[in-house]
């Protein structure tokens, strides 16, 4: 178990001085074979949701701020902070083990001082549990919700703290209902299955068969708001790790799927090789010099999955709270911009841009496509059917609609029972040649 804290510290250390993601700190460190996967991961998991009450816990035992770039026994204090606080494990174990794993790192000047720090920690536990919050914003961060109320962005923080259970895409309606009951799984509106137990994925009934694809909910609203597709010639930008290319296909459109990633591009074509299914063709580039050579308009539709700040994932990735700021909406809106004025090169008059992130800042959804519109009078909005999203019959995603026919997913909407994530899709048509 030492083991699996000491990983634990380093991937928090990783993440907040190189401000990097957690899948990819994780894999850069290389856990022993040995290290408990399962517990690193809830771990890592519950001190990033709740690093803003730890850090404020332990501000009442240590004076000092922390130093810009985290050491080890900065991070050792707030990975065992989490364990002390949210997680059962006996004091007397947590407070031992990470006094010896910072004696071993650092010293035993450090050790000495963690130790005063976790038992008065430890001591004062119910009281500081008392005045649990559940902040889990920081205040860099709260600055990306700019356009969003008060009330919202407590119900944003509130479930996007939440962790999120699984969903599974099918080919068709046909086969999800077909599949529901030997997953044990609920039918969603959009065609989706909703998992609540995760458990080994590749041990889930179906993965062996090529039956399904893990695509949260939200994540499919794309490709169905594009309504009919069958034999349309179809570019589907920045589309590894391949989910939206795994619809397209599937719903009949003669798809080319490109992405920058050579080994993220790898993943989507084991993904469909999986499912059976085969793409017009699979092109590694990157998307502004392929689409600045284009000559001829050759595309019904574009899917423009644009690269994002990826706000609208913390659910799954709560280490964002911590990594993302106002300079990186920006920086992710400039390239969106440069890839939409790009587009139009390559796609068909009449044909169809479809633009989606799976980002929360409305910097980088509405406000990116409603200055692109006012600058594009090549362009129109097209307003989503909400018959192309929900096939319940019910219209209960016409709440996903914004009033402007846009689709504008956030954690807590109703619909599915456990949430989304939050993602903006827009509808474009181009009505003339530039």
């Amino acid at each position: 178990m030492s083991n699996a804290r000491q990983i634990c510290v380093e991937i928090i250390q990783q993440i907040l001085n190189d401000k990097v993601f957690f899948s990819e700190a994780k894999s850069e460190l290389k856990a022993e074979e040995n290290a408990d996967i399962s517990f690193i991961n809830m771990l890592v998991l519950t001190t990033l949701r709740r690093l803003i009450f730890i850090k404020k816990a332990l501000r009442q035992f240590v004076k000092k701020s922390p130093p810009k770039n985290l050491r080890f026994v900065d991070c050792a204090l707030y990975v065992a902070a989490a364990e002390l606080l949210f997680l059962e494990t006996p004091d007397y174990a947590v407070i031992n083990s990470y006094v010896e794993l910072i004696k071993k790192q650092q010293d035993k000047y450090a050790a000495n001082f963690a130790n005063g720090v976790l038992r008065n920690l430890a001591r004062e536990k119910d009281q500081i549990m008392s005045r649990d919050t559940s902040t889990f914003f920081s205040t860099e961060f709260t600055k990306i919700l700019t356009g969003y109320t008060r009330e919202q962005i407590r119900q944003i923080e509130e479930y996007s703290a939440q962790e999120a259970p699984l969903d599974l895409s099918f080919k068709s309606l046909a086969q999800a209902e077909h599949w529901a009951p030997k997953l044990d799984g609920t039918l969603l509106p959009n065609g989706s299955i909703r998992l609540e137990n995760n458990g080994k994925i590749s041990a889930l009934p179906g993965y062996k068969e090529g039956a399904w694809w893990i695509q949260d909910f939200a994540a499919s609203l794309p490709v169905l708001a594009l309504g009919k597709v069958e034999g349309l010639r179809v570019l589907d930008l920045c589309a590894a790790p391949g989910g939206k290319t795994a619809q397209l296909i599937s719903r009949g459109a003669l798809t080319t799927a490109l992405d920058i990633s050579k080994s993220r591009l790898q993943i989507l074509s084991e993904n469909l090789q999986r499912l059976n299914l085969n793409a017009q063709e699979i092109i590694c580039a990157n998307a502004l010099e392929y689409l600045k050579d284009y000559k001829e308009p050759l595309f019904d539709i574009i899917l423009l999955d644009a690269p994002c700040s990826a706000s609208g994932t913390l659910r799954r990735h709560p280490e964002l709270v911590h990594i993302k700021n106002t300079k990186d909406i920006k920086q992710a809106a400039k390239l969106q911009r440069q890839l939409l004025d790009m587009a139009g090169k390559a796609l068909k008059e009449g044909g169809i841009l479809l633009y989606t992130v799976c980002s929360i800042a409305k910097a980088e959804g509405e406000e990116q496509i409603e200055t692109f519109l006012e600058q594009n009078a090549d362009y129109r909005l097209l307003p989503i059917k909400i018959n192309d999203i929900d096939f319940s019959g019910t219209k209960s995603l016409s709440v996903l609609l914004n009033p402007q026919g846009c689709i504008r997913t956030l954690p807590y909407y109703s619909g599915p029972q456990g949430g989304m994530d939050s993602f903006f899709v827009a509808k474009l048509q181009k009505v003339k040649n530039s």
